[in-house]
Parts: C-alpha cells; sequence; structure tokens
C-alpha cells in the first residue's frame, strides 16, 4: 500500500458533522478494501481564489491514507456522484510544507559572490513581501541555508513568490531556480489553481 494525500473542498454549506459523515461514507470504501486512515486535517471554511460550481467559498478537508492502488477506483466514481463535494485530488503524499527553507538554487561550482546590492535582494527572498529576482542571464545568487528540496502545492505564500502580478509563473531566467525545481513548481502551481487555493489570473481575486 501507499500513503496517499486526499483533498477535498465540500459546500460550506454543510458543518462538521455533515462532513464527517461524508468523510466516512468515502473512506469507509477505502477501510473495506484494507486501507487505514492516517490523519484528517479539517481546514474550515474558507473563501475560494475563483469560483467553483457558482460557489465563492468551500470546506476544505485533508487527509492522509494508505490504500492499495486498486481500491482508488471505485472511491473516486462515489466521490464524484456526490454533489456536496465541489472539487479533490488524490495525490501521493509530498511530505511536509516547505516553509522555512530557501527558494534559491544551488550556486553554480567556482560562482563569484554577490554584491552587497544583491545581498540586500536575497534578504527581501526571506521575508514577507514577495521576492525581487534581478540579474543578468547565467547569473545566480548566492545560497543560504539548506536546499530545497520539494515545493508542496499547499505552500501558497511560497508558490506567489513565483507569479507575476498576472498570475503567471516566473521564467527560470529571472528567477535563477534549477530545472527541477521549475518542473515542481508548475506542478505545484497547477495543483493549487485546481483546488482554488490560488487564481488562474490574478483578475479572479476581485
Amino acid at each position: 500500500m501507499r500513503l496517499y494525500e486526499m483533498v477535498y473542498i465540500f459546500d460550506a454549506t454543510l458543518d462538521e458533522d455533515g462532513v464527517n459523515g461524508k468523510l466516512d461514507k468515502f473512506h469507509g470504501i477505502l477501510t473495506d478494501a484494507g486501507a487505514n486512515v492516517v490523519e484528517v486535517d479539517h481546514w474550515g471554511a474558507r473563501q475560494l481564489a475563483y469560483p467553483v460550481a457558482k460557489h465563492k467559498s468551500g470546506y476544505y478537508v485533508v487527509a492522509h491514507i494508505e490504500a492499495p492502488a486498486e481500491a482508488l477506483s471505485e472511491f473516486e466514481r462515489i466521490v464524484k456522484l456526490d454533489d456536496s463535494c465541489l472539487r479533490y485530488l488524490v495525490v501521493l503524499n509530498e511530505g511536509e510544507l516547505t516553509t522555512g527553507m530557501s527558494l534559491t538554487a544551488e550556486p553554480a561550482p567556482g560562482s563569484v559572490e554577490e554584491s552587497e546590492e544583491s545581498d540586500e535582494d536575497e534578504e527581501e527572498v526571506e521575508g514577507d513581501s514577495p521576492p525581487e529576482f534581478q540579474g543578468g542571464r547565467g547569473r545566480r545568487r548566492r545560497h543560504e541555508g539548506p536546499a530545497i528540496t520539494l515545493l508542496n502545492y499547499k505552500d501558497v505564500s511560497n508558490l506567489s513568490r513565483f507569479l507575476t502580478e498576472g498570475g503567471k509563473i516566473l521564467p527560470r531566467r529571472t528567477t535563477k531556480v534549477t530545472a527541477r525545481f521549475q518542473r515542481q513548481l508548475g506542478s505545484a502551481v497547477k495543483r493549487a489553481r485546481y483546488l482554488a487555493l490560488i487564481p488562474y489570473m490574478r483578475d479572479h481575486e476581485a
């Protein structure tokens, strides 16, 4: 069995008892097939980044479940038939959020440390405001702290740092991140958009 992470967006008009009833129904299908519910985390009702099925808010739940792959087909069929579940996502568990880890790429071997002006830019990456990526093609920032190994799609704060004002993903020539990180970023942003955690376009925030 593999450990899966399941995210549900329920109709916000459901209370916690109603949501738990739905979860018991969905997870019962998996446990009957030998699955084990490891953890269920209620995020509660929150505003969606854009309307989903004409709903502007939803009740989020994240569950970690060890389940055989063959049990997922029947589970997903039942979830799709339930109108109270606005949207759901099933992925392999990706671990903890990346909050606090460095978002810059490893420096190239033999690279020269940048000037004080670049150091100031680097400090902005670690702050609350979005980073200002500067520098010409091929120029990398000096790396501080542990190298990032994973960017989780639930880490909305850090994902937003790599989006333009229009909501597009910043290119590598601007951010100077590694190719592997850029692929992880693209996958994480797509999942976050699907779950209405971030908008497809900034206009959706209005």
